[in-house]
């Protein structure tokens, strides 16, 4: 009688990306693994020291997840970066200027 091994580890992704430079690596990892372990386990942070795994979001296949979350084979698992400015804020910031750029607007006659 032959016995088959059945593998108890599958492979997700785990990805980063700077404005200059981005990665994807490989993980091997067992059923239950979740988001900020296989995170933890592909040493992304050897490689981008600033990324601090404790307090960063993440995300799957583009759609937010929290750390805790179980992976699926062939998941990736997406690490983001601090947002610079509040998009909101940005946005009324935009509109405010826009409105007082409108005020003054247009040709001058004459």
């Amino acid at each position: 009688m032959r016995w088959s091994v059945v593998s108890e580890h599958f492979d997700v992704e785990v990805a980063y990306a700077k404005p200059e430079e981005q990665v994807i690596l490989t993980v091997s990892v067992e059923p239950g693994t979740t988001v900020q372990q296989a995170a933890e386990r592909s040493r992304i942070t050897d490689r981008f020291p600033e990324i601090d795994l404790s307090s960063a979001k993440f995300g799957v296949f583009g759609k937010a997840a929290k750390g805790d979350a179980t992976l699926q084979p062939g998941d990736r698992v997406e690490i983001y970066r601090p947002l610079i400015a509040d998009p909101k804020e940005a946005r009324k910031k935009r509109a405010a200027q826009g409105k007082q750029l409108k005020k003054g607007g247009g040709k001058e006659t004459g």
